[in-house]
């Protein structure tokens, strides 16, 4: 199989540092780790700000990945969460993810990944879904544009009240938000193994792929956080490790590339161990990308 073919089957590629400049930084960073898809921030992960964007360096970075047929995307902030209870976080997530979707259209993202939240203050999983819906929907209508980048909803790995992290649980998530056309999912695999699919047995891996198409739609699995797992299966814990050096194996990575699902889907690893861990980890996931 030449290079190309196996690039369409599933570019590999990893997050990317971004301080100091999205051109600047990222790209020769990605280089090194011979990525061939990127993932990054556009703002603090871990905060509210919503930076305005450097027009050389997004022109840079877009024209860069464009080049080089490399798919980005934006993983927007962490605090991000349209069910909880208090109103300021609904209303700065409303604000948060915003920036992120207009980040992503002015860089050339493909999708922005948001996590699906949780049901805090003890309201009813019904209640939160129902805001998912008001606060949500509005910002789907507003891709109007052609390259407006997807919307990924990533479940979680199941901890406290998450609204979403076994495949199932997206079936409810997508309802509430009209199935709307420019909605798709981010399959970490990490997260799915610690809410309780067991890619590590035989079998294991397709029966999440399978059920995640039943739930969702063929063509919504749009991109793949590659991250093995610290933990056991059904842990609740999202912490990630090398690619075959956790719980969930290499052989669970490379039954990815087989299901029809994942065709064209590109792999972005968020694991452990600096460039090198990543440049390994990108490395492996080519061999059993090869192998498949």
């Amino acid at each position: 199989m030449s290079t190309s073919v196996i690039r369409t089957r599933n570019p590999i590629g990893g997050h990317v540092p971004v301080a100091g400049g999205l051109a600047s930084v990222g790209l020769p960073y990605a280089r090194d780790l011979g990525a061939e898809a990127v993932q990054v921030f556009v703002a603090n992960p871990r905060g509210w700000a919503t930076p305005l964007g450097n027009p050389r360096q997004d022109e840079e970075f877009r024209a860069a990945c464009a080049a080089d047929s490399i798919p980005a995307y934006v993983h927007a902030p962490y605090l991000i969460n349209f069910g909880s209870h208090t109103e300021a976080t609904a209303e700065r997530s409303v604000d948060s993810l915003r920036h992120s979707l207009r980040r992503g259209r002015a860089i050339g993202a493909l999708g922005v990944v948001v996590h699906t939240g949780s049901a805090t203050g003890g309201r009813p999983r019904e209640t939160a879904l129902a805001q998912v819906r008001e606060r949500l929907l509005p910002l789907l209508d507003e891709l109007t544009h052609d390259d407006d980048p997807w919307l990924l909803l990533e479940p979680t790995a199941g901890q406290g009240a998450s609204l979403c992290a076994l495949a199932e649980d997206l079936g409810p998530y997508f309802e509430v938000l009209d199935r709307h056309p420019r909605l798709g999912v981010c399959l970490d695999t990490c997260h799915a193994f610690a809410a309780g699919h067991d890619m590590a047995a035989i079998g294991g891996t397709k029966a999440l792929l399978d059920e995640l198409v039943e739930v969702t739609g063929e063509g919504r699995l749009k991109l793949i956080h590659a991250n093995d797992s610290k933990d056991v299966v059904g842990a609740h814990k999202d912490r990630h490790e090398n690619i075959g050096a956790g719980h969930i194996g290499a052989d669970a990575f490379g039954e990815l590339f087989a299901h029809p699902a994942t065709a064209g889907v590109p792999l972005v690893i968020e694991t452990p161990g600096g460039k090198e861990g990543h440049a390994a980890d990108v490395a492996r996931l080519k061999d059993l990308r090869a192998a498949a």
